[in-house]
């Protein structure tokens, strides 16, 4: 790395050189090149001998690795800031916000989900305005970069609820009860997808919210699926006591996730496999957002829900701070779905912030050591506050994986399962795909903090540096 940052307004186009490129589940030694103009990554033997494009700055990162930038599906807050309690003004929200933004980043994550627990109806309506996709103005200054909302409740089963409150959870027996709940100008893009011009189609901006956590069971919200996923919604399975059979025929709806799997659901059983049961389906359509093939209701028999070779295999989030998860229980996880995972921090709003004792809901306090948040009066696990890329370190040693693998699970993966739209301007190093990338050193496997983040870019421009 240079020792000093150039002047940005100087720099146009920036080489990698003497570096390792994680480019499938291989690291490639190849050099970059970004346009801080566009906040793109350049084709590099077109940018070179084809446009004859000569590098304003060429870094020579000594062997170091460069990645894409990582994205985080599923984030409570950090820096104290917690993207469920509204602020009493709207500048209050949005300063805690950027707070978030730039402690993400020296995390090595440039895109995130920001997570909305269960609440109350008017929470979702104060607080989903701000938390809808923030990167249009592809402004770097302004830190990672939301991708949408994931709205984690309140439409969970009670007797999986984890640390949700049992009064704010709710039955959605109409799709009437999902909006009301969330505001159809959450829930949905800006235009209705039927509308039309005189010209055609209208153009849709994204919907605040990318993702609904809910339990498949409840209620009507089965049935409600395909309407919600139809409007480009993600659905993830979670907090639930769905049995197999009710979450095979949610994929079938169209639900294509699952929230921290393990966590919160039914365990596995050698006759009801639970949702743990769902990786092993044997083949998936070649996108997780094609058309997913129908299904009758849930069958009662487990000798007659013999998985068909046609059902979608889906993605699952996995916590990997050693709280949620032992690591075998982990390492099995990946073995049955290897393309199929999404690491998770599921961090809490202290993420961040020293150790100690803070004030939490209800009157309670946590106490912070380290990523263990605990509850101060009866030592009950509230959480963690690990970064992602202390997840993909443990994921990493407890797996025996590649780096290219791991970091996979936090770049190609979750853009693959955040649909199209995503999945074609981020978590690959490819020409045409956002500049967002993290340069990291590597100590090795063995290592508790083998990889480091060294530095990070987002759309083109260096925004963070050890």
């Amino acid at each position: 790395m240079p020792s000093a940052i150039i002047d940005p307004a100087d720099i146009r186009v920036t080489k990698f050189t003497n570096c390792f490129l994680v480019k499938g589940d291989r690291l490639v030694y190849e050099d970059l090149w970004i346009d801080a103009t566009t906040g793109k990554i350049l084709k590099s033997q077109e940018a070179f001998y084809g446009s004859l494009v000569t590098p304003d700055q060429t870094i020579d990162l000594q062997g170091k690795i460069v990645a894409p930038g990582f994205i985080d599906v599923q984030l409570n807050g950090a820096a104290g800031f917690n993207f469920s309690v509204p602020q009493e003004t709207p500048e209050e929200f949005e300063a805690g916000l950027k707070k978030v933004n730039q402690h993400l980043i020296e995390n090595g994550v440039t895109s995130y989900l920001p997570t909305v627990v269960s609440s109350l109806r008017e929470v979702y309506h104060k607080v989903l305005p701000h938390l809808g996709p923030s990167g249009a103005s592809r402004n770097p200054s302004n830190g990672a970069e939301s991708l949408g909302a994931h709205v984690e409740g309140p439409f969970l089963s009670p007797s999986k609820n984890g640390i949700h409150s049992l009064d704010v959870l709710r039955v959605a027996r109409s799709l009437s009860d999902v909006e009301e709940m969330y505001g159809k100008e959450n829930l949905y893009p800006k235009a209705s997808s039927k509308s039309t011009t005189a010209t055609g189609p209208t153009t849709l901006s994204p919907a605040r919210i990318r993702k609904i956590t809910a339990a498949p069971e409840l209620g009507a919200m089965s049935d409600l699926i395909p309407d919600l996923t139809s409007q480009n919604l993600i659905f993830s399975i979670g907090h639930t006591s769905a049995t197999y059979d009710q979450a095979l025929h949610a994929i079938t709806q169209g639900a294509t996730m699952i929230t921290h799997l393990f966590n919160a659901m039914l365990p596995f059983g050698h006759r009801d496999p639970g949702i743990f049961g769902l990786l092993g389906n044997k083949s998936q359509p070649s996108s997780p957002h094609s058309s997913l093939p129908s299904s009758p209701s849930p069958r009662a028999s487990h000798s007659s829900s013999t998985p068909s070779p046609e059902i979608f295999r889906p993605f699952f989030g996995l916590i990997a701070d050693g709280i949620h998860l032992h690591p075998t229980t982990l390492s099995l996880a990946h073995s049955s779905h290897p393309t199929g995972t999404i690491l998770v921090t599921d961090a809490m709003p202290l993420s961040g912030l020293p150790d100690g004792l803070y004030p939490y809901p209800n009157n309670d306090t946590l106490r912070k050591s380290g990523i263990y948040l605990t509850l101060e009066r009866n030592g009950r696990i509230a959480g963690s506050a690990v970064s992602l890329i202390q997840c993909v370190n443990n994921f990493r040693r407890w797996t025996r994986v590649g780096v290219a693998e791991a970091v996979a699970c936090v770049t190609r993966t979750p853009a693959r399962m955040l649909g199209a739209e995503i999945e074609a301007t981020k978590g690959r190093l490819e020409g045409g795909m956002d500049a967002d990338l993290v340069v990291l050193s590597d100590s090795g496997i063995e290592v508790e903090e083998g990889l480091r983040v060294e530095g990070v870019w987002k759309f083109g421009r260096e925004v963070f540096r050890r």
